[in-house]
């Protein structure tokens, strides 16, 4: 098989020759660029002090090169978009270095300034006019958003205020999406995409750190707050923003067509460590509706498979996951209360496919042994492999620091454990 035939089969529950496996494809699913420098001069792709490129500043994920995918025989390549969160584009490429002094690359519109303390602000667009959006503490891993929430007039509160980022999609990013699926498509993987302008709630969207000015609610407490005390102006914001979603696909699906496999259409949270993050009422009321219109129009009009992203314990709105269209859910968080491997392949295994769930990224990969990364992910491949259904990824992004080594015996447990048949 292919890489798109293999992906495209798992996903239709249906065994493939191997397991298919994910690395990078989306914002979701990445490996912190300090991390990616490691394994491409052990894999020695590169010559010593060869920069990374950092596609995703907010959470300094890096550069998964075809090269990389090749070498660890991954079946999946993303399709970005033309800007990072913050706002400038993924472009004009200059040096800089980690706190740790590994060298990368950064877009020319990355621009910072330290504070007293050590800690590094960068700027929405670019632009250091205007107050800072982003906050990487002294010798840390990730920038912080920060909350620029101007006072809120409860009388005067206009969904347009939150709505400034999602906005029709311009002519100029229709181009760099046509130019993205036909370099993507000469490759045999599988294409994910990540258009953005669906993710209803997301929270890391919700500060607007890629605005100069943000209006509305922008801070996280009080957004949460408003899904309970201002329900109908969240639901009026989603509303707005599903249309203008719909529209901005629409468009998009004339210029790339059905050679995007999937489609990342939500990052937002609903699940803790413990539990759900909202009561299922809250999910059916105020996002399942939302989700299904995106949903429907995407299985009415395109090819394109639906994924969905939500950390933490979510086994109750699972179901409810499903009904609202979702063919795909990432990162199958395994350590999370209620959800467990084995009780979630039993219960889903035949209506979603599982994008995730491989090995923990909180310990395992991390802090574990070669060893015990071998042993777990034997464990998860044997409980979410048969019957297809599964596309083996890590649980969210590989984090800085995490040994090479785990990473080597990461694939080497999924080439050794992944063959289907009697392969």
């Amino acid at each position: 098989m292919t890489s798109l035939q293999r992906v495209v089969a798992s996903v239709a529950h249906v065994e493939p020759d191997r397991l298919p496996v994910d690395l990078g494809s989306t914002s979701v699913s990445g490996v912190h660029v300090g991390v990616v420098y490691r394994l491409r001069q052990a894999l020695e792709l590169d010559p010593p002090g060869t920069p990374v490129k950092v596609t995703n500043p907010y959470q300094m994920l890096g550069e998964v090169a075809p090269d990389l995918l090749d070498t660890l025989g991954v079946d999946v390549i993303g399709m970005l978009g033309p800007r990072t969160g913050f706002g400038f584009p993924n472009a004009d490429w200059k040096e800089w270095a980690l706190a740790d002094g590994t060298p990368v690359l950064v877009p020319g519109g990355f621009n910072t300034e330290y504070e007293p303390d050590g800690s590094l602000l960068l700027y929405p667009q670019g632009d250091k006019t205007v107050p800072a959006s982003g906050i990487m503490p002294k010798d840390g891993f990730y920038f912080d958003g920060i909350v620029r929430q101007e006072p809120i007039d409860e009388d005067n509160l206009n969904i347009e205020d939150n709505l400034e980022e999602f906005g029709p999609i311009s002519d100029a990013d229709l181009a760099h999406f046509g130019r993205e699926v036909e370099r993507l498509s000469k490759s045999d993987r599988a294409i994910v995409a990540s258009f953005g302008g669906t993710g209803f709630g997301d929270i890391a969207l919700v500060p607007g750190i890629g605005l100069k000015h943000p209006k509305g609610i922008r801070d996280i407490e009080e957004w949460y707050v408003s899904t309970s005390l201002r329900p109908e102006y969240i639901k009026a914001v989603f509303e707005r923003q599903s249309e203008i979603g719909i529209e901005n696909l629409k468009r998009i699906h004339e210029v790339v067509g059905n050679e995007v496999f999937a489609v990342l259409l939500t990052g937002t949270d609903f699940g803790t460590q413990r539990g759900p993050f909202i009561s299922r009422e809250s999910y059916l009321n105020l996002f399942a509706p939302f989700h299904r219109k995106v949903t429907d129009w995407v299985h009415e009009h395109t090819m394109w498979k639906c994924m969905m992203h939500s950390c933490g314990s979510v086994v109750s709105l699972i179901p409810d996951f499903i009904d609202a269209g979702f063919d795909i859910l990432n990162p199958v968080q395994c350590s999370a209360e209620g959800m467990d491997p084995r009780t979630l392949k039993d219960r889903f295994g035949d209506r979603i496919t599982f994008w995730g769930g491989g090995v923990n990224t909180q310990k395992t990969l991390p802090f574990g042994t070669p060893d015990e990364v071998w042993d777990e992910i034997r464990e998860r491949i044997q409980i979410f492999a048969p019957g297809g259904g599964f596309v083996f990824n890590t649980i969210h992004n590989i984090q800085a620091g995490t040994p090479v080594e785990n990473i080597l015996a990461m694939f080497g447990a999924v080439r050794e454990f992944g063959q289907y048949g009697d392969e």
